[in-house]
């Protein structure tokens, strides 16, 4: 079926990120997998492309414009080169809500002309080592004093870790109060007592720096607080995961998309018993499921980035989206390398290190058990 979700602004705007892709990142993406981050200016040179806050006003550098397919072309040519080192849909689609739509006037000045150009990097941090999913268990917390708040805490699993100069920490300021008690800061680098831990060593997503953050009573003003007041942060993340879990759906059948494709050439080359791999029965079956199952949730999700356009996605939708298509994005890719046989558990292979690179798809942004607790709390049982 044909695709109808871009318009022609966006299709020429694909063309200017493929073009940055194919020359800033992929010639030096497996340097940075051994490195494991991406250099800052790659981010700089992107910002200078506008590929940076969309909805960011203009007269602070943005497009000014509230339109997530843009943020969706940025995910699958990402995708469509293998580079899962970029941090930028946690910038663009995870960040932008929280630095843009929470902030004050002051602190727009302060942060978003740095947030357009690259300048500024920025993170979220709310898993813990005991609190992944369960974001009221977590036990950062932040006590007022005077003008400031007293930060204490970790935080692990962070994208952008490393490179990020801005951190909105998810904190409680006050234990006793449940969702009501947690509030988010944002932690500046340079401030004291604030320190970056390891960059963790993942099995996929290499030249992505994911950190743990350490708060040793960071001293954090009230004018870094999110939100006019203490005790709201739980309500903000709630509000702005839907927006997340729909740019990992975004990712996830673009990954499915490219993989299959590939294996489809794959088999049509490869020989085994002296015919094409695709000439067999059972090649052609599992690619016509995967390529029935990859087609059905490319329609959803397209259906779901209008209705977050329009203000109407639920956090139900969204769930639907993040939980079907990360386990497809998983099945397909395992699948597909199954039929490269023993080529497609060498890395050179670009389904392997998809594969390695899927994994966590199911696991960040709620996993898939959370997902399917919210949808059928629906139901109303």
């Amino acid at each position: 079926m044909r695709r109808d979700l871009f318009d022609e602004e966006h299709l020429l705007f694909r063309e200017t990120v493929r073009e940055f892709m194919a020359r800033e990142v992929v010639p030096h993406h497996q340097q940075w997998e051994k490195e494991g981050i991406v250099p800052r200016e790659v981010w700089k040179k992107a910002g200078e492309l506008g590929m940076f806050g969309f909805s960011v006003p203009e007269e602070y550098g943005g497009a000014g414009i509230t339109d997530f397919r843009y943020n969706a072309v940025i995910v699958e040519e990402i995708i469509r080169s293998a580079a899962s080192g970029l941090g930028f849909s946690l910038h663009n689609d995870v960040m932008a809500p929280y630095i843009v739509d929470l902030t004050n006037d002051e602190q727009k000045q302060r942060w978003l002309p740095g947030f357009v150009s690259g300048e500024l990097i920025t993170a979220i941090a709310m898993s813990e080592p005991g609190a992944g999913s369960d974001l009221q268990g977590i036990t950062t917390r932040a006590e007022r004093d005077g003008d400031h708040y007293v930060l204490t805490g970790q935080k692990t699993f962070i994208t952008n870790g490393v490179n990020a100069d801005l951190v909105v920490v998810v904190a409680k300021t006050d234990p006793d109060a449940g969702a009501r008690g947690v509030t988010l800061l944002v932690v500046e680098r340079g401030m004291e007592g604030f320190a970056r831990g390891r960059n963790l060593d993942k099995i996929g997503m290499k030249a992505q720096d994911t950190a743990e953050l350490f708060f040793d009573r960071v001293r954090v003003p009230v004018a870094n607080r999110l939100g006019p007041e203490d005790g709201q942060g739980f309500f903000q993340l709630m509000n702005n995961l839907p927006q997340e879990r729909m740019s990992i759906a975004v990712a996830a059948v673009a990954a499915a998309e490219v993989v299959l494709e590939q294996t489809v050439e794959y088999c049509r080359t490869r020989q085994a018993f002296g015919r094409n791999l695709g000439s067999f029965q059972n090649t052609r079956f599992v690619l016509a499921e995967l390529a029935t199952e990859t087609e059905i949730a490319r329609h959803y999700v397209d259906k779901c980035i209008l209705a977050l356009n329009a203000k109407e996605l639920t956090a139900v939708d969204a769930a639907k989206a993040k939980c079907w298509t990360t386990e497809l994005q998983t099945k397909v890719i395992d699948r597909c390398l199954q039929l490269h046989g023993g080529y497609g558990y060498m890395t050179e292979y670009p389904v392997a290190k998809a594969w390695l690179d899927s994994r966590v798809q199911t696991i960040y942004g709620g996993t898939t058990e959370i997902m399917k607790e919210i949808i059928g709390r629906s139901f109303g049982f």
